[in-house]
């Protein structure tokens, strides 16, 4: 196990070449032919040449806890002075099951979640699971690619014009891609109260953070468009930057949460019912799609999340 801060940080100097060799393909965890035997015997080998290679800088000889040095990274981070603002704790936490396979998800400082991404006999099998993969997203992250830059914004900030070009297979959903969560007809980039120029805006205050630290604010919006609530606001009258600059305040907790499934709850009683229920399923498949994938899970998991506590209202049986 990393023991101190110098030995931190000899273990992502040289694991960060093995990660950039080994790194999983983008384009996994989109549909359901993606995620076959290929794709997770690429998953598995990309995930354990982090392991090992953690193995070999810290203890040398092939084993090493994943869940600690999970831990152990991001509080190195911090200590190196990275603004956490919910501090430095990985969170995990375990799908109720009486029986295999078992699932846990690992929510990191920042607010990006990682799941089990393996058919888990034990519960401790699937927390090391979840850790394998987080750890893994973790020290790629450290990759000077992933660090919002002047650079770094105007290349997604072209992509995600060019992605307004391509038509959506369903309309309501985000569908993992947080730039469409900004989606608007013009072609202004630098006007805050467009759609592209509030994505660039976002990411323009969070210049010098990575993209695993963005993640929850990026998360927010997601839910806010998916939730119908942006819309909501245009109709109030409110630009994408006011928006932006009071929701970079806000906590994704559970009051959010509770808001948002009584939005859902109030479109149950008016649609005449099974709204919730068919859009619960759809976010429950599209969730264990992204996890078996090995993709990133916030907004997927929230979704979910979301759902259930407007299910168990319209349902409380």
């Amino acid at each position: 196990m990393v023991n101190d801060r110098r030995n931190c940080s000899s273990v992502m100097q040289g694991i960060m070449p093995v990660k950039t060799k080994s790194r999983v393909p983008e384009s996994m965890g989109g549909s359901g032919d993606l995620v076959d035997a290929r794709a997770k015997q690429v998953l598995r080998e990309a995930v354990d040449a982090v392991v090992n290679s953690f193995a070999k800088h810290t203890q040398g000889y092939g084993r090493v806890n994943v869940v600690e040095a999970l831990q152990e990274f991001w509080q190195m981070k911090q200590s190196r002075g990275t603004e956490l603002r919910n501090g430095a704790l990985v969170i995990y936490e375990s799908v109720p099951g009486a029986s295999p396979p078992y699932v846990c998800y690992v929510t990191l400082p920042g607010g990006s979640c990682f799941g089990s991404f393996q058919n888990c006999p034990t519960k401790a099998e699937a927390r090391r699971s979840a850790a394998k993969i987080a750890l893994m997203n973790s020290v790629f992250n450290e990759h000077p690619s992933r660090k919002i830059t002047d650079d770094f914004i105007e290349k997604a900030v072209a992509e995600a014009r060019a992605s307004f070009n391509k038509p959506s297979p369903i309309s309501n959903n985000v569908n993992g891609q947080s730039q469409k969560s900004f989606q608007n007809n013009g072609d202004e980039k630098e006007d805050p109260s467009t759609g592209i120029g509030a994505f660039r805006f976002m990411l323009e205050c969070n210049r010098g953070r990575t993209m695993l630290e963005f993640q929850e604010l990026m998360t927010v919006f997601q839910l806010l468009h998916w939730n119908g609530s942006l819309k909501a606001m245009r109709e109030r009258q409110c630009s994408r930057q006011e928006v932006v600059a009071h929701y970079s305040h806000r906590a994704l907790d559970d009051d959010m949460r509770s808001q948002m499934a009584l939005d859902w709850v109030a479109r149950e009683h008016e649609s005449g019912g099974g709204v919730v229920a068919m859009e619960l399923a759809l976010a429950e498949r599209e969730l264990e799609t992204a996890r078996l994938a090995g993709r990133e899970l916030r907004f997927p998991k929230e979704k979910k999340d979301i759902l259930m506590l407007a299910h168990a209202q319209v349902c409380p049986q």
